[in-house]
């Protein structure tokens, strides 16, 4: 996905009601979470991390040992409100972690070399 995606409206208006301190309608938040989602995935390829946004996405990404069956070694996972903010640059990786808003496990599990995603 390049970056005109995600520049869409739907990322937009997620932001734009975060930014507003308002929750982001259902369809709105979950389109673009999986639009982000996406954007991360073609940008580290590969299937040895998976991302987990809860209730709407989840990819594998990141080149390195592929996953196959069972729980994946190395797992992050968010909040799509938490997803946003660091896919948007509003929220910073090691913050999210050591605050505990990210869950990662794996020695695998850092997406810091790859946020934010470019907006612009």
């Amino acid at each position: 996905m390049s970056s005109p995606h995600i520049k869409s409206a739907v990322v937009t208006a997620a932001l734009t009601a975060l930014d507003d301190g308002r929750t982001p309608e259902r369809p709105v938040l979950r389109e673009a979470v999986r639009t982000l989602l996406a954007v991360l995935a073609e940008r580290a390829p590969g299937r040895s991390v998976e991302v987990r946004v809860p209730p709407y996405g989840a990819i594998q990404c990141i080149a390195g040992p592929r996953h196959t069956r069972g729980t994946p070694p190395n797992v992050v996972e968010m909040s799509p409100e938490v997803w946003l903010g660091l896919a948007s640059g509003r929220l910073e990786w090691g913050a999210a972690v050591t605050e505990g808003r990210v869950r990662v496990s794996g020695v695998r599990a850092d997406l810091a070399a790859h946020l934010p995603l470019e907006l612009g």
